[in-house]
């Protein structure tokens, strides 16, 4: 869609009206001053050569090429689809199980270390594919929405554990559900599912769940992580092996049979993990087997096609049909359109530079070279500082070298000065990704409210909202915690008022203890009541544990 990179600059079009009052006065001048000459017959023959219509041509012509500097200087552009890398791949859901069964060491050095070693090594098999993951336990949680920043996916990866979930459990059938909801329905990708599991619990809604997605052309591709004998379940929090309510040691053993149900319902393969590369590659085999693959566009690599120098050029043809029509004021006219035209040439130039320095930059993007692509964004920058493409996409590159705080400046930069507002959109986004990378949630969770506000359909910015409100809840809390465990070390180490036989101690501070006004009567009254207080509480006590039941500890693994 063709728009102006550049849309402050039109306001020189605001001069128009000015140059068109200045020709109606020069107009109304030559007349006033032929009147006073004297003899019209005599004027006349004096200004034979001269001619009105030429005069007002060449004013047309120079208010046109004055119009379409204007224009060139604005920026025509377009999405360059010459320049667009674009990437071919489906979308693929992981669920990752992470209940404490899956602590157990069968295999060294534990189920979930392994489960996350294949799946690293699967998004490293999938480059140009879009991965989510959604952990579960006794309930289901998205820890990451689609996206094709794989780094992004490999660190939410390595952070999941059996805390992230407090409810203990398997239930795959809320996994399913919830990879489900995490894909776009308008995206006319191929779409699969990855579980990753014990399945030591039997999900009964589970097949039912898969063959749904079956329906809607999802596959979904099972690997059973553990071992048919089983292991017993570490306590992290004991350091001992997790027992039942009958003290017995709890053996945790794969359930083979549901994961192979499940794959075969969903259209998929099932595996048992053996070999990390050799479960890695059968599924990237599996997945490049579901068809012809859809091209999704990473608009953050996206530069423009520029038409400046068409509209340059039209403006330049203008102005020497202007220059050879002869009319006597010609020669002030030329000197001004020639100041105009090098300004013209002059700024074109260094959007020349800014343009080669982007495409320079994303060819070294597209084959991961982040510290050349950075270089070339920096260059491109130079030359144009307020560029909306090099300040964006710079951004890209210095959050893929580990520096997500400069890349939120640079997306910072893009929204000050971009004039489109999907560019605005996006840019807000990816600074408050950077931003909670650095645990800078406030400044987060204002940018993904202001991403938002440009585009309230945006799924993955609200879920990434959520997230980060989620995350700071937490960290308040964090904080609260710190500062009470802090004052109750404080009160700790106060020190006690000890009495010193050798040199009284001065208090001057302290009011003086004052002598009790009760009397003795009084007071035997008073601890008489408070033992017949006591002695109904303990009875009330006793009674209540006499007829409580016991109830056996829930499953916790």
């Amino acid at each position: 869609m063709l728009h102006f990179q550049y849309i402050e600059y039109l306001i020189a079009l605001a001069a128009l009206p000015v140059i068109f009052v200045l020709y109606i006065l020069v107009v109304k001048w030559k007349k006033n001053t032929a009147k006073k000459i004297g003899d019209p017959a005599l004027v006349k023959e004096l200004t034979a050569q001269y001619s009105s219509k030429r005069f007002l041509t060449k004013f047309i012509l120079f208010i046109l090429a004055f119009a379409l500097c204007a224009f060139a200087v604005a920026g025509l552009v377009k999405p360059d689809g010459t320049q667009k890398i674009n990437r071919k791949g489906s979308d693929i859901m992981i669920a990752l199980d992470v209940s404490k069964s899956m602590l157990a060491q069968d295999i060294k050095p534990n189920r979930l270390e392994r489960a996350k070693q294949v799946i690293s090594r699967i998004i490293d098999n999938s480059p140009d594919d879009k991965i989510g993951l959604v952990i579960f336990a006794g309930r289901a949680y998205l820890q990451m929405p689609m996206t094709i920043d794989h780094s992004a996916a490999k660190m939410y990866l390595a952070s999941a554990s059996p805390n992230d979930v407090p409810t203990q459990g398997t239930v795959i059938s809320d996994a399913l559900k919830m990879c489900y909801s995490a894909f776009n329905p308008k995206e006319k990708t191929y779409k699969s599912v990855l579980l990753l599991s014990d399945g030591e619990d039997h999900d009964e809604d589970a097949i039912n769940v898969t063959k749904q997605l079956a329906k809607e052309g999802i596959m979904v591709n099972t690997i059973g992580i553990g071992s048919p004998q089983g292991a017993p379940i570490p306590d992290p929090a004991t350091g001992q092996y997790k027992t039942d309510a009958q003290g017995q040691m709890v053996i945790s053993k794969l359930n083979q049979e549901e994961l192979s149900d499940i794959a075969k319902a969903g259209n998929g393969i099932y595996q048992l993990y053996t070999n990390t590369e050799e479960v890695a590659g059968n599924i990237k085999k599996r997945l490049a087997g579901m068809g012809k693959q859809t091209s999704l566009s990473d608009s953050s690599y996206v530069s423009f096609e520029q038409y400046f120098q068409y509209i340059l050029a039209a403006a330049f043809i203008l102005l020497l049909l202007e220059f050879f029509m002869a009319e006597k004021k010609r020669m002030k006219i030329k000197n001004i359109v020639t100041v105009l035209f090098l300004l013209v040439i002059s700024n074109t130039s260094y959007s020349q530079k800014a343009k080669s320095a982007i495409i320079n930059g994303n060819k070294a993007y597209e084959k991961n070279d982040f510290k050349s692509a950075e270089k070339e964004y920096r260059d491109a920058l130079k030359s144009s500082e307020k560029n909306v493409i090099a300040n964006y996409n710079l951004g890209n590159a210095l959050y893929r070298n580990n520096n997500a705080g400069e890349a939120a400046k640079s997306y910072d930069n893009a929204v000050q000065n971009a004039s489109d507002n999907t560019i605005k959109q996006q840019a807000f986004y990816n600074e408050g990704v950077a931003y909670q990378k650095e645990k800078k949630l406030p400044e987060s969770i204002n940018a993904y409210k202001n991403a938002l506000l440009l585009n309230p359909n945006d799924e993955d910015a609200r879920q990434n909202l959520e997230r980060a409100l989620k995350e700071q809840k937490q960290q308040q809390k964090q904080q609260q915690n710190k500062k009470d465990d802090k004052d109750n070390k404080d009160k700790k180490q106060q020190p006690k008022n000890q009495k010193n036989n050798n040199q009284p101690q001065q208090n001057k501070g302290e009011p003086k203890p004052q002598p009790s006004k009760m009397s003795k009567q009084d007071a035997e009254e008073k601890l008489k009541s408070l033992l017949e207080n006591e002695k109904a509480l303990q009875d009330r006590l006793h009674k209540m544990r006499g007829s409580a039941t016991p109830v056996s500890p829930e499953k916790d693994w």
